[in-house]
């Protein structure tokens, strides 16, 4: 099969790679399309030390299957693959499995290929009113969702989002369904046009005075930014709290001690729920297509992250069929 394989620091188009074969209890899956997400860029600059094939964000048809009624269905999966027996897994926290693998993260081929594999209960079915294209958008959608989970948001709460990429747009869009005072604060206008064309609230980084006093209940960081956490600290108010969205390769260094003494709730946010995230875009309540930059195919996959890597270019897709 051909995939997209990351080995010595370097992308490799193969074209001749073995296709996995299902464990027991596993599904195989023919991907029809997938989305570079900042994470694998991540992943290519070190982040979690990986080789393989990249790649978490897909949709495809399951071609082979213990369960007859999934073969040939369409789906999308959640990537954490837990051992189901630890004291983490029986208490529910499956994506804190100590020895867990992750789809095109940790131990575990991904999904810029023609057939990847994964558990049967990973899975959830794509109503046919979704499109390829917007069904890849499920795994970031559903992180987004993953705060609803964790934070008790309401139309009271003044809340800010910093960085107007991916996952910006989609975080505020489910964030404003819960009708709360909702700004997001970016660097580019034209990423900020398509929040505002929804009614929300935006402002840029540059007008965002050093010495400004407005401080927020909720600060989301999804800059993507080393920086976006020193950034979210110093928008929130006392006893508030910092959602982390934002996943990069290498260390950080922050002095921790303004946490401690605003008593600031610091909170790590990453995979989330599909079945909200799957409801949401099939009865259109959030809106992925402004962010599809560019489609590409497999044998362009090279090329595609090239793209990727530009300034100003939004969601990287490829079809793989």
């Amino acid at each position: 099969m051909k995939a997209l394989f990351f080995k010595n620091n370097k992308l490799i188009l193969s074209k001749n790679h073995l296709p996995p074969l299902p464990a027991e209890k596993e599904a195989l899956i023919r991907v029809t399309c997938t989305g570079i997400c900042a994470t694998d860029i991540e992943i290519m600059k070190g982040y979690m030390g990986f080789e393989g094939i990249l790649g978490h964000e897909f949709v495809g048809v399951v071609e082979k299957c213990s369960q007859k009624n999934l073969v040939g269905q369409r789906v999308s999966g959640e990537i954490n693959i837990a051992c189901g027996k630890c004291l983490y897994c029986k208490r529910g926290m499956e994506r804190h499995c100590p020895e867990r693998s992750v789809l095109g993260i940790l131990n575990k081929d991904g999904a810029f290929a023609e057939y990847i594999t994964l558990p049967i209960k990973n899975l959830h079915l794509i109503p046919d009113s979704i499109p390829d294209e917007e069904a890849v958008f499920v795994e970031p959608v559903a992180a987004a969702f993953e705060i609803l989970e964790q934070v008790n948001i309401s139309s009271d709460d003044n809340i800010c989002i910093i960085g107007d990429g991916r996952l910006g747009i989609l975080t505020a869009q489910v964030l404003e369904t819960r009708g709360c005072k909702l700004l997001v604060e970016g660097r580019h206008e034209k990423k900020l046009a398509i929040l505002k064309a929804r009614g929300i609230n935006t402002r840029r980084v540059t007008e965002v005075h050093p010495e400004y006093t407005d401080k927020f209940d909720i600060v989301i960081d999804c800059t993507g930014s080393p920086s976006g956490l020193e950034q979210a600290i110093q928008r929130v108010r006392p006893r508030g709290t910092v959602v982390l969205k934002t996943t990069v390769a290498g260390k950080r260094t922050f002095d921790f001690n303004e946490l401690i003494i605003d008593e600031i709730a610091l909170i790590g946010s990453r995979c989330g729920p599909f079945e909200p995230a799957i409801k949401a875009l099939a009865e259109r309540k959030i809106d992925v297509t402004p962010l599809i930059s560019k489609v590409f195919t497999l044998d362009e996959g090279i090329e595609a992250f090239n793209y990727a890597y530009q300034k100003g270019v939004m969601k990287v897709l490829m079809n793989i069929r």
